[in-house]
């Protein structure tokens, strides 16, 4: 099955959509998973949360300390002109008792504050004599303690369902206890490559013949957004074998992801494999690289097809494929990648009539400051440009860029999470 075509003639003939317009129908037509599970918590990052974690407790749970230092009550400073006895000693983990008057506490770093305390002085400033802290007597009230609840309240949702969970949050969750939490299951997703021109690394090259690398691209990809992956490997040219395949993905997968294939052409199995399965759309999205991309259902499961050539298939994964799966597994929110907006080092005057998504690469100017090198072929069929780049740029259509312009880059960082 030809894999190597971006566009067909059905597609021209086709109304063309914007990106915008591509990523609101997609993620119109889809829904989070049903399922869910619970895990524990040290195991959660890259999980989505399936419900809210809440807080059974304040945090901290009572005023402490944030400081090495000592623990006083501000009015006392006057009254014993600066010279306090060292009561008592409390370092983190111990409870003191009530603060006397006339004395300190020597206090360190996340201990409780004694009762009657309302002042903390960093070691730094005081000096002790034996028994004696001596304390300037401009100290101010109230300093160095973090109160009771001021991070969090019991009772407060500390983070949302949907939230993919980062590291941060596994440590938020376990700074309130929480030793397990309740997330959506992984998506399953099925990847399929088919074409008698393609054959695995490892394996010699027979005549026309070519790697199978979009299947290593795809599943990088998917691993990448915590996806259960189906493989169904190289499927034979044949209308019958196509079916085949799609049909035990559709009855094992969520969503049926596929590479090329989806044209017109005698060889091409694809299209109507899916078509006597299900359905499916044929779209022209006014991008470069990446003008045609498939998205139908083979019986009840979504199918997204992309173009062949592999840079086509990078990009139009992370635009659309990206939100699609993101969608799917419960994500809420805004799931447009972030862009920065860094300096253009480079003239780009030939501007196509399409948005562009070109491959750009971070460097540092003759100034110390931060700007973008492009790669210097336009090819959608250089893999190699996307390993060279640390991200994307977008260029709206016609727009002419000058060295020195600001330009928006997204960074690879982004569109893999």
């Amino acid at each position: 099955m030809t894999t190597s075509h971006d566009c067909g003639s059905i597609t021209d003939r086709r109304p063309t959509l914007s990106k915008q317009e591509a990523i609101d129908i997609l993620l119109s037509r889809v829904q989070p998973i049903a399922g869910a599970e619970t895990i524990p918590t040290e195991t959660g990052l890259g999980r989505v949360l399936a419900a809210p974690v809440r807080s059974d407790i304040d945090v901290p749970g009572w005023d402490n300390s944030a400081m090495d230092g000592y623990a006083i009550r501000q009015a006392d400073l006057d009254e014993c002109g600066g010279r306090l006895r060292i009561a008592q000693r409390i370092p983190a983990g111990t409870t003191g008792t009530p603060l006397e008057p006339g004395t300190a506490a020597r206090i360190f770093t996340g201990a409780p504050v004694p009762e009657d305390a309302d002042t903390v002085v960093i070691q730094e400033i005081c000096v002790r004599e034996g028994e004696t802290a001596v304390i300037p007597l401009d100290a101010k009230a109230g300093t160095n303690i973090r109160r009771a609840g001021e991070d969090i309240r019991a009772g407060a949702e500390v983070i949302p369902a949907g939230a993919r969970l980062a590291p941060q949050h596994l440590g938020l969750a376990a700074s309130i206890g929480v030793a397990q939490l309740r997330v959506h299951r992984r998506l399953r997703v099925a990847v399929l490559a088919s074409g008698d021109e393609l054959t695995m690394p490892g394996e010699p090259l027979g005549p026309g013949q070519i790697y199978n690398s979009n299947r290593y691209t795809l599943k990088g990809l998917l691993q990448g957004l915590g996806c259960e992956i189906l493989d169904l490997g190289i499927v034979a040219d044949t209308l019958e074998a196509t079916i085949d395949a799609l049909a035990s993905a559709a009855r094992e997968a969520d969503l049926i992801v596929a590479s090329g294939g989806v044209s017109v052409g005698e060889e091409d199995h694809l299209k109507p494999a899916v078509e006597q399965l299900g359905s499916l759309d044929l779209w022209n999205i006014a991008i470069r690289p990446g003008k045609p991309v498939a998205f139908g259902r083979v019986g009840e499961t979504p199918f997204f097809g992309s173009p062949g050539n592999p840079v086509s298939l990078f990009v139009t994964f992370c635009l659309f494929a990206r939100p699609l799966i993101l969608r799917m597994q419960g994500i809420t929110g805004d799931l447009t990648p972030r862009a920065l907006r860094l300096r253009a080092g480079f003239d780009w005057l030939k501007p196509d009539k399409r948005t562009e998504f070109h491959r750009a690469r971070i460097a540092t100017g003759e100034d110390g400051e931060l700007e973008l090198a492009v790669y210097p072929s336009r090819s959608s069929a250089v893999l190699s440009s996307v390993a060279w780049a640390d991200g994307l740029i977008e260029i709206a259509p016609g727009q002419v860029i000058q060295a020195g312009d600001r330009v928006d880059f997204i960074p690879f960082a982004n569109l893999f999470q």
